[in-house]
């Protein structure tokens, strides 16, 4: 289903920013810098005080209608939970006894500012140390489950997808036919996969991709944006790091376990999972893009899609999924 939006991400400007600020008792020095995020707006604030150690901090607008309180809190104590174990996370500052607070509709939350670069994945020993990483993550994932965060699996992100993209004609009439038939037959493959694939679902970073892992020299990686955690397999957060042609992969694949396997056991035969799971992301992809038309921000920083030349391309990748999950599996 398509989301409603009750408040606009055009209200919310620099004034209303630095009013939230101040309602947490910080005060910034009127230097903001915006950063990254297409999902939420974030925001690097300069303070007139330091707080703590830090002269800056970074808040976080959440998008609204996406997440409902009782899940964003989620969010909040699993990033603690991490902390609490020494996984190197940021997570949000308590301030008056709280992570997320409200302000004009909007919910927000404020973490300490920690720059970085992204990690160098051709090291053999940056692999293995994210593996590591990977694997302390999951231990304190296992430990509990999310109450109100959903999971990532074939209904989720794939027929709750479909769902969207129709309710909302997103699809034009020219391949609609087609892109319908090539999801049908990798649903399928994905099923199939997905039904004989012995996996156990925890607690997840959930959208790990080199962006959201952060290196320092001093310090070595660290993880950001726990905005999609959710639950599901261990390999969800492990194959968004492969990258290259199968021999490549293959080889990531292998110091990344190296490392993981240090200190978590994982289950190889997961491993059939990886292209299952990197089609549910391709079509769940497409129906969040879908959702976001209505902000202006999509529309300027996706022009290209709806258009049919998308949807066409859309067709083509399905079709090159579903001959990947025929294919032997990723194994090391």
């Amino acid at each position: 289903m398509i989301e409603a939006m009750s408040l606009d991400f055009h209200d919310l400007t620099p004034d209303c920013m630095l009013d939230a600020l101040a309602q947490v008792g910080l005060s910034g020095d009127g230097r903001m810098l915006a950063l990254s995020s297409y999902e939420n707006r974030v925001v690097r604030f300069h303070l007139e005080q330091p707080w703590g150690d830090a002269d800056s901090v970074v808040v976080k607008f959440y998008r609204p209608g996406r997440w409902s309180d009782a899940s964003i809190q989620e969010e909040h104590d699993f990033a603690h939970a991490l902390h609490a174990a020494e996984v190197p996370v940021i997570a949000p500052l308590v301030l008056g006894g709280a992570t997320l607070h409200q302000h004009q509709g909007f919910g927000f939350s404020v973490s300490p500012w920690c720059g970085g670069r992204r990690p160098e994945l051709e090291d053999v020993e940056v692999l293995e140390w994210i593996g590591r990483l990977m694997a302390r993550l999951h231990n304190v994932g296992a430990q509990a489950r999310f109450a109100h965060r959903p999971a990532i699996n074939p209904d989720t992100y794939g027929e709750a997808s479909r769902e969207a993209l129709l309710a909302g004609q997103h699809l034009p009439l020219e391949v609609e036919r087609s892109w319908l038939a090539a999801f049908e037959s990798a649903m399928q493959a994905v099923r199939a996969a997905w039904d004989v694939t012995p996996h156990v679902s925890l607690r997840l970073h959930g959208d790990c991709h080199p962006g959201n892992i952060l290196w320092t020299p001093d310090h070595g990686p660290h993880f950001v944006d726990l905005d999609d955690a959710q639950s599901g397999p261990a390999v969800q957060d492990l194959w968004m790091l492969l990258s290259g042609e199968r021999a490549q992969q293959t080889q990531q694949l292998a110091f990344v376990l190296d490392g993981y396997e240090q200190l978590r056991d994982f289950d190889r035969r997961e491993l059939a999972l990886i292209e299952p799971l990197r089609t549910l992301r391709l079509i769940h992809y497409s129906a969040w893009l879908a959702r976001r038309q209505s902000d202006p921000a999509f529309q300027h920083n996706f022009p290209w899609f709806g258009t049919l030349a998308y949807w066409q391309e859309q067709v083509r990748v399905l079709h090159e999924q579903i001959e990947a999950m025929q294919a032997p599996t990723l194994f090391v």
